[in-house]
């Protein structure tokens, strides 16, 4: 099947206003069909209302959570020190700052979701591929960020129920208590999620605070536990600075990168609710880098206190947090991780797939619909496995991560950057035989620069203990630089396929 021409678009069919934003002509009928629903549609203007203040307070919610805190311990369990620690995680951020702002700019520009984006590179069929590879990413991530909520559960209960709920009998290698309190927090994220976007945005900005506040309340706790401050900067590197150092550095900054790898490629799902392209640029530049930073710097003083106090660090803020005799404290403590988890879960990791999983199906499956999708999914994929290693949850798990979903990065940012100049056609990103059409929808220049760049970016890769797999052998030396080869060779291979078809058109 060979590609379809471009339709012409009808001038009337989409509005640019002064301040560049772009939307459908309030008097021009909105698109319909199968490629469409109230969800998918864009945000119209009046309603993106997002300021700096809400992006930041989004990014402040989403960074100080227990993932993020786990992060940081994790590199000081695998030997880094404080130094090391947060120098590693300062700059992956700053890394992924650059994509973020990148891809979040068609956010308040076009008000159009993650999934409607990805249709002007993959076609409007195509986008299903790196929208349902999202989806099942933020699923996975979803499960891990519900088991810790669940744990923080289960210590609060125990603290206040007794011996009774923590030495309950086991099923599966944990207490069936363990298990309840894992899916009481599932439903409270579930229940959350149904009352939609404008809920999840008054939550995040007070969550944000409190969840600060909570962090240095830790921070002060295990520093008089230590005797001071001291004791925390104290604890050595196992690795020093040499070559045992540099060696564990690429895979544990591709592994940083790897965690917000997700937001990089949907944070439009966010950002087509912004006032203007200032207030997302601003509020995600004052908002990923500083905060994320500062957190992982409270995360790693506190793990080497607790290396110092207990002789082993704790990378687990809620199995430290219960190894506090004082009840208040403990209760402030897990009800701090229990909001900072719901924060950041909802926001970026069940907002995104309910709009890939509706984009796959857009009469059938709503918003809401999609979150249920990805709360059942997050069950079906074990999370409790992903989480019990640090090892194997920050260079196993998000290398992986990272190295696929650079590969859809790579080809959003050639597409809309390079090719298109971040100029869209709203109308033809829902119908067919528009200009996203390509063949039968599918755009397979894409889709071949997708597998190439994924191959390259996790074929060298050791999958254990996440799935059954071997290496390709020629390409080790590639995997622990997964993310940025699959955005890099995704990005030049698209662009090579997407200009010689445009010269075979030129010449025919």
């Amino acid at each position: 099947m060979t590609d379809t021409a471009p339709t012409a678009i009808p001038p009337s069919a989409q509005v640019t206003r002064p301040d560049g934003r772009v939307e459908i002509d309030p008097g021009a009928p909105l698109p319909g069909g199968p490629y469409a629903n109230a969800d998918l549609l864009p945000v119209p203007v009046a309603n993106r209302t997002w300021t700096t203040y809400n992006f930041s307070a989004l990014w402040v919610g989403m960074a100080h959570n227990t993932a993020s805190w786990t992060l940081a311990s994790g590199l000081i369990a695998v030997g880094m020190d404080w130094k090391q620690a947060v120098f590693t995680i300062a700059l992956a951020n700053l890394i992924v700052l650059v994509p973020m702002l990148l891809t979040g700019h068609a956010g308040p520009k076009y008000g159009i979701p993650f999934p409607v984006f990805a249709r002007a590179s993959f076609g409007v069929r195509g986008a299903n591929l790196p929208a349902v590879v999202r989806a099942l990413v933020a699923c996975g991530w979803f499960g891990i960020q519900t088991w810790i909520g669940g744990e923080a559960i289960y210590f609060l209960a125990g603290k206040l129920i007794g011996d009774s709920w923590t030495n309950a009998s086991h099923v599966g290698g944990h207490a069936w208590t363990m298990w309840l309190s894992f899916a009481i927090f599932w439903a409270i994220q579930v229940a959350v999620i149904y009352r939609g976007m404008e809920t999840i945005r008054r939550f995040e900005n007070w969550a944000a605070p409190f969840v600060l506040v909570g962090a240095f309340v830790m921070l002060w706790w295990m520093s008089s536990k230590a005797g001071g401050l001291g004791p925390l900067f104290d604890q050595p590197s196992k690795l020093g600075w040499g070559a045992d150092f540099w060696k564990l550095f690429a895979p544990a900054l591709m592994g940083m990168i790897g965690f917000w790898s997700t937001l990089s490629l949907n944070i439009p799902d966010f950002t087509r609710y912004g006032r203007s392209q200032r207030a997302q640029t601003r509020g995600q530049a004052l908002g990923l880098p500083t905060t994320m930073t500062l957190f992982a710097f409270l995360s790693v003083l506190v793990t080497s206190g607790s290396q110092a106090v207990y002789g082993r660090p704790v990378w687990d803020p809620v199995q430290l947090a219960a190894k506090t005799d004082n009840v208040a404290g403990l209760l402030y403590a897990l009800v701090t991780v229990l909001v900072a988890t719901l924060s950041v879960n909802i926001a970026a990791n069940m907002v995104s797939p309910a709009f890939d999983f509706s984009n796959v199906a857009p009469r059938r499956i709503s918003f809401r619909t999609g979150a249920l999708i990805t709360a059942v999914l997050a069950v079906v994929m074990c999370p409790w496995k992903l989480y019990s290693d640090p090892q194997g949850y920050i260079f196993t798990w998000l290398g992986l991560v990272g190295g696929l979903l650079g590969t859809v990065a790579g080809i959003l940012i050639a597409d809309y950057w390079i090719l298109r100049r971040s100029h869209l056609e709203l109308v033809d990103l829902y119908r067919t035989g528009g200009r996203y059409w390509y063949a039968g929808g599918w755009n397979w220049r894409a889709v071949v620069a997708f597998v190439v760049g994924g191959v390259l970016a996790i074929g060298g890769a050791d999958f254990h203990p996440l799935i059954d797999g071997r290496p390709i052998p020629a390409l080790k030396s590639l995997a622990d630089y997964g993310w940025a080869v699959g955005l890099g060779t995704s990005m030049v291979l698209y662009l090579l396929l997407m200009l010689s078809r445009n010269r075979e058109r030129v010449t025919a």
